[in-house]
């Protein structure tokens, strides 16, 4: 569907321009790590390092081993009983604390960098049950522990290709620990480095979490108030010009008539608020006919002319359509108020699984977002649903605001 539309112009304010900030999280950095340098016949320091870690890895293999096969076995065997499950638990942690140090020993002998992973994401409201089930879903602990349990074979071999290189072939001795310490490399990073993707993936997930409930309660307080200090306060006087005509209606039925007046009058008022205050929740028109006229009705409401065009082959769900008219009504009040423009244009359409949609407008740009603009807030929003905030604003304009979202389908629902 295709929609256009352009409201009528008039004054502006010249109050700061329009701001603009980026959501997208950036992606997150992969493990920072140094190479060591390169082999040499005379055994640097990083060579002997590495025959230390070689040497080092047959006893922690073994210690790994007897601990990982002595956890799981007595841990599995009494699983049947009450004590099973925490003992598994218990064992999980216990890995976590043998990857810990495996990490560490690499850094200081393998030069591998890596951050720590995440803790377990347990609080302090949460009960036993719900802790120990937290600790038995943990994989780092479960990639920990096959890591210490799979140890002891390479730890075998590399520790006697080590130590008789020292003595039969200590000339190619810095290219065989190389070679041997790359394997171990290996296998730290895919054991026991933290998963990027995972632990953005889980920050984003809390941080995003957060802002949704914090808009939540936003909105609820706002609605409190304009029910409270609006059609509340007008319906007190209603009922109260309405129980003074009650008592006038025999002895003066004029002005009896007169105060039924001047209440009808407040009855109107009182609709006209908890209207607004309904298309600020959600609008009926939204909710009945989609974007396309919604977004042509906020732009016949802005005091700049504006060109609405909707491409869309179908109306998304609910949510993300609400948002996305949300976003765009806080966007085009901002060119009213602050940009100075003469014309501005909505453009929406789908791509890629992704509602995507951009608005301009000519006024004199410059924006920024610092001092907790309500543009930040804008950003923190679609960023809480995977959506992308970018602007575009050099000082002069115009200004060029871009906004995604993930595209999800409308489900039917029986009326």
């Amino acid at each position: 569907m295709t929609s256009r539309s352009s409201g009528s112009s008039g004054s502006v304010g010249s109050v700061g321009p329009v701001g603009a900030v980026g959501s997208a999280a950036p992606a997150a950095e992969g493990a920072d790590e140094r190479l060591p340098p390169p082999p040499a016949f005379a055994f640097p320091a990083q060579t002997w390092k590495e025959i230390v870690h070689l040497l080092l890895n047959l006893p922690l293999g073994i210690v790994g081993f007897a601990y990982a096969v002595t956890w799981v076995c007595v841990g599995a065997g009494l699983s049947v009983t009450v004590v099973g499950l925490p003992v598994l638990a218990a064992g999980l942690i216990g890995g976590r604390m043998f990857g810990r140090f495996e990490r560490s020993r690499a850094r200081a002998l393998l030069a591998l960098r890596m951050d720590e992973p995440s803790r377990l994401p347990h609080t302090r409201d949460q009960s036993f049950f719900a802790r120990l089930w937290t600790s038995l879903r943990d994989p780092v602990g479960w990639r920990s522990a096959l890591y210490a349990f799979i140890r002891l074979p390479w730890g075998v071999l590399t520790f006697a290709i080590a130590l008789t290189s020292l003595f039969v072939a200590w000339p190619v001795l810095p290219w065989i620990a190389r070679a041997l310490t790359n394997v171990d490399r290996a296998m730290v990073r895919a054991l026991l480095a933290p998963s990027d993707e995972l632990e953005r993936r889980i920050a984003e997930l809390e941080s995003d979490r957060g802002t949704v409930v914090d808009t939540a309660a936003a909105d609820l307080r706002r609605i409190e108030r304009d029910l409270h200090d609006g059609a509340q306060a007008r319906l007190v006087a209603l009922a109260m010009g309405l129980g003074l005509a009650k008592e006038k209606l025999e002895e003066d039925p004029e002005a009896a008539a007169k105060m039924v007046d001047e209440a009808h009058g407040e009855v109107k008022l009182a609709l006209q608020e908890l209207r607004d205050l309904a298309r600020g929740i959600h609008p009926a028109i939204l909710t009945d006919r989609g974007l396309g006229p919604a977004l042509s009705a906020l732009a016949a409401r802005c005091t700049v002319p504006v060109t609405v065009t909707v491409d869309l082959p179908d109306r998304p769900a609910p949510a993300i359509e609400g948002i996305a008219y949300f976003t765009v009504s806080e966007l085009l009040q901002n060119i009213s108020k602050h940009s100075g423009a003469r014309t501005a244009a909505v453009e929406m359409w789908h791509a890629d699984r992704r509602l995507l949609f951009q608005v301009r407008d000519d006024g004199r740009g410059g924006a920024t977002t610092t001092g907790g603009s309500g543009l930040a807030g804008l950003a923190e929003r679609l960023g809480s649903v995977d959506g992308l905030f970018r602007v575009d604003s050099p000082a002069g304009g115009p200004t060029t605001v871009t906004a995604e979202l993930p595209w999800r389908d409308r489900v039917a629902t029986a009326r």
